[in-house]
């Protein structure tokens, strides 16, 4: 937990910079209404019509099995008005929407962990662009019955703005299926039930496990709660309770239980579906759960000031009228007159209702006191499997903790290059607690250097040359594995994915990065090898070659470039056969230095200084751009950020909103 702390307290310390600069990157990008209002991702309007509200359902899933297949035809049965939003990268997911129009639509572009868990506040971000009425978020397991809607038209006519939760029935056995209209429910004969019917069937068995937890609130300008939304990981538990607990604690909002008045069912009987031996491993995550209690501590009042449930304000249902109890003074609220003798028999139901125990009274705070430690047991041999590529390629990035928000800017644009065959090397136990919470696919070496310094492990300082030496010997552990491995480090933006041109070099030639910034002459000569962008392929010759350079380093008072070059080049540079290639003789390994204008550093041509950087390198033909030849973590943070190279928002733990040309979305 400490670790964890310590990196609260310097977010507070420079991140006012960050907050201005990220205003500034949002600016550069295209409106997010306008990306998905493009042809075939229509976010619906705002109804007209104040007793039909349009309604969106949100939710996620990792695949389309038997019960999200049921749970969403159950929600469109609810009503024409309703549309349904599935935030999923699986392809079942896609060939399942497409069968219902545009009622269903999948949205593969907000941030997903590694493994295709979804975040929550990801999530949350984007319901808000769409124009609905009425936001609905459920779990994909969970069927709703017809009384969902008739109570969301209630409390759309109210007064203000308001969040409703519902705590709805759990089970393991549901043996009814949807008739032919997707309206009315039938049992295993085919005998049609009645809502009542079906709720007395199902009984009372109400749980306060996060995932049976429905949550409904009308758009418009007011935000839910005050604050930040943890990067909680959607239906891994806590996050809804935290956010009801914040929408409480802030009071922008009227927090309603209507679990009296909402029916569903969490269905929570496994699906039975083939798993590979990997997969299988991966099944039981537990480390997503924790993350989620660990940032329930770090954000909000949750650990110090629970929510009591029992205390809300409660939306009941008597005498075929929808009321508003007050929790705490008792109050009865109805939209219209009642005559004495309805007055009389609906005051006899509320009273009947005070004495009955409360459905949604939910306590998690145990749960975020005593802690399980952040950690997960992926072997580096598991991370490579999941991660690689169809050519057993990877892409390595190697960063220590004051580097964690250029990682995820990084991080971000690989996701946005749809590039997933990457995997991040921890310097120290922060950083991989960090990468955890963001879902990343990362290792910690324990080899590594300890007190890597904050600000000050810069090109030239004693810090980056203990650091760089890490680089290599990983490389070549992952290239001993069987993987191909490009290696880049985060300050490198990519334009486009490098990976195909290459490979096209060849099995035994290893491609880097020169760091020659005179504009004409020779790129390949002594200490312009540029070891923070090259690739290696996974053969004997090759990690024989880096073998050299690492026992190299390992006695050497510099840094791992001088190393690379005088290894693969030869001192002075005599194994040079031309003005950008070299050839190591015991190895026969041929080093090919980058064409600088595709893959330019950071002082070549002056990039840096154009006045739209991206304009001027996508004009070039530049897959990628060093962030390198600047000194200091600071000015290099600031001039990547105003550049408009930068692609995650730190004030709120996600990457920017924006959907590419290549992205799909139904």
């Amino acid at each position: 937990m400490k670790p964890l702390r310590v990196g609260i307290w310097w977010i507070w310390l420079y991140g006012s910079l960050l907050i201005v600069l990220s205003i500034y990157a949002t600016r550069k990008l295209p409106s997010l209404q306008d990306a998905i209002t493009r042809p075939g991702f229509n976010p619906g309007k705002y109804s007209v019509d104040s007793n039909n509200p349009n309604i969106t359902v949100f939710s996620a899933t990792t695949s389309i099995g038997p019960k999200q297949s049921l749970a969403v035809r159950s929600w469109l049965g609810l009503s024409p008005q309703i549309t349904v939003v599935l935030f999923s990268q699986h392809p079942s997911v896609r060939s399942f929407a497409s069968g219902f129009g545009l009622r269903v639509l999948v949205d593969s572009t907000i941030d997903f962990t590694f493994l295709g868990t979804p975040f929550f506040h990801s999530m949350v971000e984007r319901s808000e662009a769409f124009g609905t009425d009425i936001v609905v978020f459920v779990d994909s397991q969970t069927v709703l019955l017809p009384d969902l809607v008739p109570a969301l038209n209630f409390a759309h006519k109210l007064d203000g703005y308001w969040l409703l939760v519902a705590s709805l029935q759990e089970t393991s056995f549901f043996p009814f299926k949807l008739g032919g209209d997707g309206q009315h429910w039938l049992t295993e004969n085919g005998k049609r039930l009645e809502l009542d019917e079906l709720q007395e069937i199902l009984g009372q068995n109400r749980h306060c496990h996060d995932r049976s937890i429905l949550m409904a609130w009308n758009s418009g300008n007011v935000p839910l709660h005050n604050g930040v939304l943890p990067p909680f990981l959607f239906a891994k538990g806590i996050h809804n309770h935290w956010l009801v607990n914040e929408v409480v604690a802030s009071e922008l909002r009227l927090v309603l239980d209507a679990s009296s008045v909402i029916s569903g069912a969490f269905l929570n009987n496994p699906d039975r579906i083939e798993r590979t031996d990997s997969r299988l491993v991966m099944e039981n995550r537990s480390w997503e759960a924790v993350g989620n209690s660990h940032l329930g501590t770090l954000y909000g009042s949750l650990l110090f000031h629970e929510t009591n449930y029992s205390t809300l304000a409660k939306l009941v249902k008597c005498d075929d009228q929808y009321l508003v109890l007050d929790g705490t003074e008792d109050i009865v609220r109805n939209r219209r007159a009642l005559s004495s003798q309805k007055r009389k028999r609906v005051m006899g139901c509320v009273e009947h209702i005070k004495l009955r125990k409360p459905l949604l009274d939910c306590a998690v705070g145990d749960q975020l006191r005593y802690l399980q430690p952040l950690e997960y047991q992926i072997s580096l041999e598991l991370l490579l499997a999941i991660a690689a590529d169809k050519t057993q390629t990877v892409v390595l990035a190697i960063a220590g903790y004051s580097y964690k928000d250029m990682l995820m800017s990084w991080v971000c644009r690989l996701r946005r290059l749809r590039v997933t065959n990457f995997v991040i090397c921890a310097l120290d136990q922060e950083t991989f607690e960090f990468s955890v919470l963001q879902g990343l696919p990362v290792f910690h070496d324990p080899s590594a250097p300890s007190n890597i310094s904050f600000n000050d492990c810069h090109f030239g300082t004693k810090c980056f040359q203990k650091v760089t030496k890490v680089k290599s010997r990983i490389v070549l552990n992952i290239l001993k594995l069987g993987y191909n491995v490009l290696l880049s480090d985060v300050d490198v933006y990519w334009f486009k994915n490098p990976l195909q041109y290459l490979h096209s070099f060849g099995p035994t030639t290893l491609v880097a990065q020169s760091d020659e910034y005179n504009k004409t002459g020779p790129i390949n000569l002594p200490r312009r090898l540029n070891s923070g962008f090259y690739f290696a392929h996974s053969n004997a010759p090759t990690i024989a070659a880096i073998e050299k350079v690492v026992n190299h380093a390992s006695t050497s008072t510099l840094s791992e470039q001088p190393s690379f070059y005088d290894m693969l080049c030869g001192e002075g540079g005599s194994n040079r056969i031309s003005d950008d290639r070299c050839l190591e003789p015991e190895t026969n390994i041929t080093v090919h230095f980058l064409d600088r204008n595709l893959f330019p550093n950071g002082a070549y041509l002056d990039l840096w200084e154009k006045p739209n950087v991206r304009e001027a390198c996508m004009k070039q033909g530049c897959f990628v751009l060093h962030n390198n030849w600047i000194s200091g973590r600071l000015k290099k943070l600031e001039r990547q950020v105003l550049s408009g190279l930068w692609e995650y928002d730190s004030s709120k733990r996600m990457c920017f909103s924006c959907i590419t040309p290549n992205s799909s979305s139904s």
